[in-house]
């Protein structure tokens, strides 16, 4: 297992190289990057309007969204946002700094991107970790016993009930949320902005606990409500394709109690592909599912920075964000095959192949 664990830990490194080239190339190929940006600021035109129109490169070596504007300001505004270096520099610059964890600062927030990652990950890692245990703790109790009782009018109104979850999109729950329970009609039971109150810091500890849970209730419960459904499902079908195998059979005929059976052969079994797809759940929903969610709630987290950051082409801050997301991604992953080794410890990683 450690050998496993080992050759996995050291293909992360060729994983994220090969991550951050194709990204890198992809972006100096798309129009409308920082200079263009800052130089469109000084002649009034709008960030939003800049496309290939005002970025094609002409013979003189200036784009059209340059003329009138002094070449030795151009060349002031390229030297700040480093593109007077070759491509080829760039991207080694990039790679070595990257290598000592330095992703340099922001063009346009005048911080550090490790400090804007780290100033917003708690309300990122609020809403992924939440949704996700709360949408565990409900989905496979739910989904074993569905399983148990399939076919039952229990099993029939509980999927119609997730087959509607499921195809409501996370943001229009969350808007259906805060028309019901946030001031949209007569109950305003919860707040819509922030992570916590703005008098946070003169609460008390039970009061500030109490504040933050309070923040979290809508926006987890608009994340949980599509993962909830998708993992419900799979734990009954995985209960249920169990549950027909010739060994559960020769447990019932020895007489052994059918929550014996269920909880003592089938769970370990049953379980494995659910452990599976938790680092997938958590992921998605940390990554790509809270970003209209922080949008909505007016929560400043790393979706909403790294949407922001990607419109106006603030580069350091895309890469610094994309290599924190694969890393952790990766390490996610590799989280879930320790998982499958405690949920079933017959599984040998050591005679695979990484």
């Amino acid at each position: 297992m450690l050998g496993y664990l080992m050759r996995r830990l050291l293909l992360i490194i060729p994983t994220l190289l090969a991550i951050l080239l194709v990204n890198f190339f992809i972006v100096q190929a798309a129009p409308g990057g920082p200079v263009e940006q800052a130089i469109a600021k000084l002649q009034g035109v709008a960030g939003g309007t800049i496309g290939a129109g005002h970025t094609e490169t002409m013979n003189t070596g200036q784009s059209r969204a340059s003329r009138g504007l002094d070449p030795k300001l151009i060349k002031e505004i390229e030297h700040q946002y480093g593109f007077d270096k070759p491509l080829h520099e760039r991207l080694w610059l990039m790679l070595k700094n990257y290598a000592q964890l330095d992703f340099g600062n922001s063009f346009f927030r005048g911080a550090k991107v490790t400090d804007l990652i780290l100033q917003k990950m708690p309300v990122s890692i609020s809403l992924g970790l939440w949704a996700t245990l709360i949408t565990y703790l409900v989905s496979i109790p739910l989904g074993i016993r569905k399983a148990v009782k399939h076919g039952s009018h229990f099993d029939i109104w509980s999927s119609t009930a997730i087959i509607i979850g499921y195809a409501m999109p996370a943001f229009l729950f969350a808007m259906l949320l805060v028309v019901v329970f946030a001031g949209g009609t007569s109950l305003s039971w919860f707040p819509v902005r922030g992570l916590v109150s703005e008098n946070f810091d003169q609460m008390t500890t039970l009061g500030k606990i109490a504040d933050y849970f309070w923040h979290l209730v809508l926006p987890v419960m608009s994340l949980v409500i599509g993962g909830f459904a998708t993992l419900t499902i799979l734990t009954k079908n995985s209960f249920l394709n169990e549950v027909t195998r010739q060994y559960v059979v020769t447990a019932r005929a020895k007489g052994l109690s059918e929550r014996r059976v269920l909880y003592g052969h089938v769970f370990r079994n049953a379980m494995l592909l659910v452990v599976a797809g938790i680092p997938q759940a958590f992921i998605s929903v940390f990554f790509a599912g809270s970003l209209m969610i922080e949008v909505i709630f007016s929560l400043d987290g790393l979706g909403r920075m790294s949407y922001e950051a990607a419109v106006s082409r603030d580069y350091p801050v895309v890469f610094g964000s994309l290599f924190i997301f694969t890393l952790f991604g990766l390490l996610i992953k590799l989280v879930g095959d320790i998982c499958y080794t405690l949920v079933d410890p017959r599984i040998d990683f050591s005679a695979r192949n990484a």
